[in-house]
């Protein structure tokens, strides 16, 4: 496993729609495996594969409940509405209300292409849709209600 350069916001590629995963082989595992270590060392809760520069659709999130690894997901459905505060690794240090359904449901392969279904609700919903999005070359602050400032991120740490 190795870490990988994580593109930040400005990067061309941050804004590309993914091709979908065709070869289940090493190469997908490390990537995946390379993406789960690069998580975990930017304290993230999820990284998408253009986020490393690799424009093919899979994710890792982890909020904590254990790893996930999403390979070619699809939404299913999306229920109720939630807002909070989001990030990402790509965009350090800034912050913004997004709205997010408080359910989804998600087709997707693991990484040997054995289909599966994720049902993910509150925090976990949010970290999908959030990864998701970026298999669309879609970014967080494309959908921000507002960014918050620096006093408003402040005050969110101290409470």
């Amino acid at each position: 496993m190795a870490l990988r350069n994580i593109l930040k916001e400005g990067d061309e590629r941050l804004r590309k729609k993914s091709r979908e995963v065709t070869d289940f082989n090493q190469r997908l595992w490390t990537l995946l495996e390379d993406m789960a270590e690069t998580m975990k060392d930017g304290e993230g809760v999820g990284l998408a594969a253009p986020q490393v520069g690799v424009l093919r659709r899979c994710v890792v999130i982890d909020v904590g409940e254990g790893l996930h690894e999403l390979v070619n997901p699809v939404f299913l459905t999306q229920e109720g509405d939630q807002a909070g505060s989001e990030g990402c690794l790509s965009i350090p240090g800034e912050y913004g209300i997004v709205h997010r359904p408080q359910k989804v449901s998600v087709r997707y392969q693991d990484r040997y292409g054995k289909p599966h279904e994720l049902e993910a609700q509150d925090f976990l919903a949010v970290a999908v849709c959030h990864e998701l999005d970026h298999l669309d070359g879609v970014l967080f602050i494309d959908k921000a209600e507002r960014m918050l400032t620096p006093e408003e991120l402040q005050q969110m740490t101290e409470d």
